[in-house]
């Protein structure tokens, strides 16, 4: 074989070679990438660090049915932290209590996908109670007192609709769950705004059943599920088949933070809590 035919064959095979490298690398399916989720829940029972577990598990639960490598998350209570979170690690995922989304919806694009139900956790609805009152009217311009002083637009917009605003009352306000209960058994407060979980809470205190409601809210959803503008379709669509079944592979997690069920959603779920928000 002349050189020059020796030169073109050499060519010829490294360019099939190089052809054939090609060819395999672009039949190779592509591995799934990692997802990163955010947990949001306001004055909920517990502290972030008590929580993260369960939540770990909630995630290992994604991962096995979305067939996803890696699933991170972290938990959060209060808003700032988390939108700091949300800033430097750019999330796909998250999971918001309600006042939250409803404030923050806009502000970071986000798309509903699911909706947790989880009543004994809180916040589905919201109570005015006392113990020696007998009409919402009777706590207007009187102590008041709750965990919820810090959200009027919520409170007024969303939760009251009308009924009151919370500048009508003198706030007593409180930071944990069952002081609210005790102020107003102690005669600290005449009534105090609560919800659904403080309202089972008073069951299990000393003197509790004195505490009788005088107003109630109507429903209002669970946590929103929800989905940041960079999860791409694929990604969220494979996130939607999961949520049905997430209660069942974690199983254990969900009991001990009262969900329920997690399902489904899209923004029309939400869409009355939008509205009044904005209004």
């Amino acid at each position: 074989m002349t050189a020059p035919r020796r030169f073109r064959r050499a060519r010829w095979l490294t360019a099939l070679a190089v052809g054939a490298s090609l060819f395999g690398v672009a039949r190779e399916p592509r591995a799934a990438a990692g997802r990163a989720f955010v947990v949001l829940r306001e004055f909920g029972v517990g502290t972030p660090a008590r929580a993260q577990p369960y939540l770990d598990q909630l995630l290992a639960a994604v991962a096995k049915q979305a067939q996803w490598p890696k699933v991170s998350g972290r938990y959060f209570a209060e808003r700032q932290p988390a939108l700091d979170y949300i800033q430097k690690e750019k999330p796909e995922f998250g999971i918001f209590s309600l006042a939250a989304f409803v404030s923050m919806k806009s502000q970071l694009s986000l798309a509903v996908v699911g909706e947790v139900q989880a009543p004994k956790a809180g916040g589905t609805q919201y109570y005015v109670v006392g113990k020696n009152v007998g009409a919402l009217e009777a706590c207007t311009g009187h102590r008041v007192a709750t965990t919820f002083a810090a959200d009027a637009k919520f409170i007024d917009r969303v939760v009251a609709r009308g009924a009151f605003k919370l500048a009508d009352f003198t706030l007593v306000e409180a930071h944990r769950p069952l002081e609210p209960l005790k102020q107003v058994l102690r005669g600290e407060a005449e009534c105090a705004l609560i919800d659904d979980a403080q309202l089972e809470a008073s069951h299990h205190i000393e003197q509790g059943g004195e505490l009788k409601p005088v107003w109630h809210s109507a429903e209002l959803p669970g946590m929103a599920v929800v989905a940041f503008p960079r999860a791409d379709a694929a990604a969220v669509a494979a996130f939607k088949k999961t949520l049905g079944g997430l209660c069942t592979d974690a199983r254990e997690a969900c009991a001990t933070v009262g969900i329920e069920r997690i399902r489904p959603a899209g923004d029309d779920r939400y869409r009355a809590a939008l509205d009044a928000y904005a209004k």
